[in-house]
């Protein structure tokens, strides 16, 4: 089993509504600004504009199991999104 990095997310969007999202990658991706990258791709498929991400917005949470879903979307993208709130 592969063990994942959350990374909690909150982005501001254009409209002043506050997004919630997690950023999944494997637990040996450490470097904060590849973690940033993968959340501005995921952004970037969004139909509205959004704030930067920033080590104010988004932050290592913990550490847990990956399901099938979030390893498959690992080995495709990278990485892998639980939105949360306002998507």
């Amino acid at each position: 089993m592969m063990k994942i990095a959350v990374w909690d997310t909150y982005v501001q969007r254009n409209d002043g509504i506050i997004m919630h999202f997690d950023i999944l990658v494997p637990d040996s991706i450490t470097d904060q600004d590849m973690v940033f990258k993968f959340g501005e791709n995921y952004l970037d498929t969004k139909p509205f504009k959004t704030e930067k991400i920033t080590t104010n917005e988004c932050r290592l949470c913990h550490i847990e199991q990956a399901t099938p879903e979030m390893i498959n979307d690992i080995h495709i993208k990278g990485y892998s999104i639980i939105e949360m709130e306002n998507c």
